[in-house]
């Protein structure tokens, strides 16, 4: 049995209590906020102010390994979380035939929910559960450290009541964990921190489907693209979805968005927010922001070996992801999964438990950690300087690319490798390198010979006007289903 002291009560602590009190350790959490969700979840969702945890009320879309890691560690409550309206989506599902099936096509799916649909399902795992000594409101203050070894081992935490002594520490304080900090101060070798702004911001509304009407707008995409801007729809639990509108962080009319009419009227120019809109749902939120975006990544082993023992990192403390490709849940729950799965070594050799979980980190998190950070410079670059898209000339990988976007919407075979990757089962280069793939986009670029990258969204005229003039027409040059203007 091993003793452990988690700092943090968000989704990756919660996750990694259940996980370890379920095998058989004695758990103690340590969360500065006081208070659970519910019953309320509406009130608790857009009514709580949560400063620590920007992101609770932005859209999520839970990636499959949030779904497979807790049909395998904690059943009851992926079960509480669909009870509660959470919804599940096949990718494959886009097509009005079924492709055969393949072997974990079954995994390949998306929890439509809010996040405190999650957070409210683990809470009450948690409370219910033996085990774990859930302490809300009593915030970690320091760290206990023995350095009597080559490198100092944390043996527990410090908090309003007391000393926690702990085999082992699991920080999972979010992105502004004060954990290294602490080591810092402590005279430990500083942790390996890589730092990436982005130049990104998002806005979001949310709606409510009316109980009278239609439930979604048929087979439309998720999103739509101008050269300067993202509009994606998120459909959600209980009938809710949400609308955002991601632009560089330079743009101008970025303010004006965050007036609920102007975002509206903004929000329509994009064919597939403006079939969702056109269901004429509730609007249920003001415009809520999001910047000050980055990815950080945080490794407690520097190329002399681990700078401690006694302490892992998992969720935003140790891979923090800009919550546009909604990495984040999904990484946490995978890093609680392996810590859990082998916490007993954490006591019997930590030096030992140390670099293994730091060499797992390197394989199964960092590549998706950069794949993170290139995605950004890349919509970086692009959204703040759109005047140049239409001048350059694609090049082939990018043309490429885009080609596997749009094949995908026609074919399954090249639809499921795309939907590996957005689910963190494949890197691109395993999921679209097959001959299979190869062959598929190759018909596919023969049927189209003109295809070029282009965009389905608004102009660059036609979103400022949908910014300056109420009285502009919407959607005037657009298909509702999405489809590029000629």
């Amino acid at each position: 049995m091993t003793r452990v002291v988690v700092i943090g009560g968000g989704i990756g602590g919660l996750a990694a209590a259940l996980f370890l009190a379920r095998r058989g350790h004695l758990v103690t959490v340590l969360e500065r906020d006081g208070r659970r969700p519910g019953p309320d979840l509406d009130a608790d969702f857009f009514g709580r102010r949560r400063p620590g945890v920007p992101q609770a009320n932005q859209p999520h879309g839970l990636l499959a390994p949030v779904r497979t890691v807790l049909r395998a560690e904690a059943p009851d409550v992926y079960d509480a979380m669909l009870r509660m309206g959470a919804v599940e989506r096949n990718e494959l599902e886009w097509f009005a035939e079924p492709p055969p099936s393949r072997p974990g096509d079954e995994d390949l799916v998306t929890v439509q929910t809010r996040r405190i649909v999650l957070e409210a399902a683990l809470h009450d795992a948690v409370h219910r559960g033996p085990g774990i000594d859930m302490r809300l409101g009593e915030p970690a203050e320091g760290l206990a450290l023995d350095r009597h070894g080559d490198v100092p081992r944390v043996t527990g935490v410090r908090s309003a009541s007391g000393r926690h002594d702990a085999d082992l520490v699991v920080d999972a304080g979010g992105r502004r964990s004060p954990v290294t900090g602490w080591l810092s101060g402590a005279g430990c070798r500083d942790a390996v921190v890589e730092h990436h702004r982005t130049g990104i911001a998002y806005v979001c509304r949310w709606y409510r489907l009316r109980p009278d009407g239609p439930r979604n707008p048929g087979r439309v995409k998720a999103g739509s693209v101008a050269a300067f801007a993202v509009g994606g729809v998120f459909p959600s639990d209980n009938g809710t979805f949400a609308v955002s509108l991601t632009v560089s962080v330079t743009d101008p009319t970025r303010g004006a968005l965050r007036d609920p009419a102007v975002f509206e009227r903004v929000a329509r120019t994009f064919p597939a927010v403006a079939a969702w809109l056109d269901l004429r749902p509730e609007a249920i939120s003001g415009v809520l922001a999001m910047g000050g975006l980055d990815n950080r990544w945080t490794g407690l082993a520097d190329a002399a070996g681990p700078v401690v023992t006694g302490l892992v990192g998992i969720g935003d403390a140790a891979t923090y992801t800009n919550p546009t490709m909604g990495q984040g849940v999904a990484l946490a729950l995978r890093a609680a999964q392996w810590v859990a799965r082998r916490a007993t070594a954490a006591g019997d050799d930590p030096a030992s438990f140390a670099g293994e979980y730091h060499r797992w980190t390197e394989r199964a998190l960092r590549p998706w950690f950069d794949t993170q950070v290139a995605m950004d410079r890349a919509n970086e670059a692009r959204l703040s300087n759109p005047a140049q898209a239409p001048a350059r000339p694609p090049t082939a990988e990018a043309r490429e690319r885009a080609a596997l976007s749009a094949c995908s919407w026609d074919d399954p075979v090249v639809m499921r490798a795309r939907s590996r990757v957005r689910h963190l089962v494949l890197p691109a280069e395993q999921a679209y390198g097959t001959e299979e793939v190869r062959a598929r986009l190759a018909c596919w670029l023969a049927d189209h010979p003109d295809f070029a990258p282009g965009f389905d969204g608004p102009t660059r005229q036609e979103w400022e006007s949908a910014v300056r003039h109420p009285g502009v027409r919407q959607g005037a040059s657009s298909s509702p289903g999405g489809t590029p203007r000629p």
